[in-house]
Formats: structure tokens, sequence, C-alpha cells
């Protein structure tokens, strides 16, 4: 039985199918919260997102089960709690967020809602329980990460975390682009990288993802759970084919947000083997969100991530030409790509810590 604090509720989201259902409101209400948590701990716009364009992604599949809880204080949403539940075979991972607005911290919300999460947790047999959080840059004490790269300053965050048995596992650099200063340089490091990948071709495509590629981009996102470096975090192997292709440019499309996709195809096999995601939402002014970048092991060493990010940011500037930047997420231990992206100009702005605790079966 959790005891949550006086005039302090978990009240359960019923996600709505449109935003003409009865339950849309609480969903808006629950996003709007969201926003305001993200701009007071970073100081910044980039995670706003409207209720429209961000329903789709919790709408329900096959291959998680997504759990959301409003925090409710005194009658008003001051915070959320989130469970995502992959549903890969044999998978005992769960992983999930708190996230309550500054204003109401040290109130021991915070602590009734994670017992509330490991209650959750007990009751689908999950046992590995995994979270990431924001860790601006700060003075002070600071943890390092067991991979020895990185580090976070020992923030509210980490406390939290650390309190709770939590060890810190990875840490994951955020950085920013600025395009109206990088044409020059992207345009060089394109030219460089297509000397280099001979015996590839760029391909590019928007979602809905042409059949022609749908099976190629399945296996590549298939293995962003394997080759990817996830430091000692329990990340399932994931199964992707044509049809969980189509869910996952479903929920982009039905949002009217923009992912554009560029791939390398090596021309003797034709297999697609390395790709990266650009990403706008519906205000094309906005940030732009670099998503998923991949290059398969069996093809590294051609240039190839720096081939399809160039050519992916050349041709964004006919897509979003109004987008004042680009940000992404990079393991710190992941020197490959951050060396691409710093050659590009991306410089890094603040730090995301990936935390594990392990429960008692």
């Amino acid at each position: 039985m959790i005891t949550a604090p006086a005039g302090v509720a978990f009240r359960s989201l019923v996600i709505p199918k449109s935003m003409d259902a009865p339950e849309a409101a609480d969903f808006t209400e629950m996003v709007r919260v969201r926003n305001i948590v993200y701009r007071q701990i970073s100081g910044r716009d980039d995670n706003d997102i409207t209720a429209d364009e961000l329903l789709p992604f919790y709408q329900p599949d096959e291959y998680e089960l997504r759990f959301v809880w409003s925090v409710v204080k005194d009658d008003a949403v001051v915070g959320r709690i989130g469970v995502d539940i992959p549903l890969e075979g044999g998978s005992k991972a769960l992983y999930w967020l708190i996230e309550l607005q500054r204003e109401v911290w040290g109130q021991g919300i915070g602590s009734a809602a994670y017992e509330f999460v490991e209650q959750v947790a007990r009751e689908h047999d999950r046992t590995v329980l995994e979270s990431w959080a924001k860790h601006p840059e700060a003075a002070g004490p600071r943890l390092d990460p067991p991979t020895g790269f990185g580090s976070i300053p020992l923030d509210h965050a980490a406390r939290f975390y650390l309190s709770k048995g939590y060890t810190l596992e990875q840490v994951e650099r955020f950085s920013e682009l600025d395009l109206s200063t990088s044409r020059d340089t992207v345009d060089r490091l394109l030219a460089e990288a297509a000397e280099v990948a001979q015996g590839y071709r760029v391909v590019e495509w928007f979602a809905p993802t042409p059949p022609e590629w749908a099976d190629g981009y399945a296996q590549m996102k298939a293995r962003m759970s394997t080759d990817a470096p996830s430091a000692g975090l329990e990340m399932p192997e994931e199964t992707w084919d044509a049809a969980r292709i189509a869910k996952h440019d479903e929920q982009y499309t039905a949002s009217q947000r923009v992912i554009h996709v560029t791939a390398a195809q090596h021309i003797e096999s034709g297999q697609l083997c390395a790709f990266n995601e650009l990403v706008i939402g519906r205000d094309r002014t906005g940030v732009t969100h670099q998503e998923d970048t991949l290059v398969l092991k069996e093809h590294r060493g051609h240039r190839l991530g720096m081939l399809v990010k160039c050519a992916g940011l050349v041709a964004w500037r006919d897509i979003a030409p109004d987008s004042p930047r680009v940000i992404t997420y990079n393991a710190e231990e992941n020197r490959p790509m951050l060396s691409i992206n710093e050659a590009i100009g991306f410089t890094p702005v603040s730090y995301e810590g990936a935390w594990k605790k392990v429960l008692d079966d």
C-alpha cells in the first residue's frame, strides 16, 4: 500500500483515441505540465510539444505497454509518472520516469511516486528498473559512470536516484548544431566522405517508408538495440519488420511531425548499412531533433556515419530552412559518433544520466 502525502494522488491517465475524446482534456493537461517541467530543468523549450502531436506516440501497440499517471496535489496536476514495459521475449526491464514541477520538490511526493513505480514493476514481474534524467551543468561534486566516459553533477536528481539504490551506468552528451553557421563545413565533409565511401550510395525518404526500403530499414532499427553502446544497461534485442516500421512511421505521420531518413546502400549487395533520422514538429521554425543514427558493424570504416549525417543536413535545408538548430544525444563512450558530430560543429550543452537498479526476486 502506497501512502502519498496529504492532498496528493496518482491518477491513472486514460489515453484518448483522439483529441475529440472526453479524456483528451486530462491528456492535454499532462502534456502542459510535462513541458513546464522540461523547461524548468533545462531552461530551454527544445522538448516542448503539443498534446495532439504527442498523442500518436501514446497509442497502444504490441511492442510495449505504456502507462502514465498524473500527479495531482490539491486538485492541480503538478507532474506525471510514466512506465514503459518492453514486450520483447524474456525481458525483465522496465523503464520509468517521475517528473514534478520544481515548486513541489521536497514534499515527499517523488519518494511516494517511486514506491508506486516499484509496485508496478513487481506486478508485472520486472526486476531491472532503468531511468534517464537530465543533469544540467553545475558546480560541485560529480559522479562518474563505470564506463569511464563523461560525468554528471551530484545534483537533485542524482541524489534522488542514489537514495533509491540506483547506480549511474552511462552518461549521454546533449549537443546542438547551429544551422546558420555550419553550411560550408557540412558541404566540405560530405564531399570528403563521398570520396571515401566508394561502393556506397545515398538514398533518402520520408515516412511512410517506401516498400523497397522497409525491410532494410527494419534490419537497421533492430541493430540499434544491439550495436549502439549501452554500457551496463539491459536493452532487450528488438525485433523489427516491415509491419513495425509501418507502425513507427504512422506515429510521425499522424502527429504531422516530419521524419526524414538518410541511408547508405552498399551498391553490390543492395543492403542498407547506415542511416540517420532528422525530425521536426509541425512548427517548421522549431528545433530539429536528430534521432537514431547507426552504421552496421560490418560496414564501419568507410565514413558512412559522416556521409549520412551530412547528406541529411544538406537535404534539410530545403525541408526545414527556418529551423535554427539540431539537437542530439550520444553516449559519451561512443567516440566515433561524437568525433563526427564535433567535426560537423555540434557543441555540448548538458548531460543525461542513465540509471539502473535490480530488484530482489
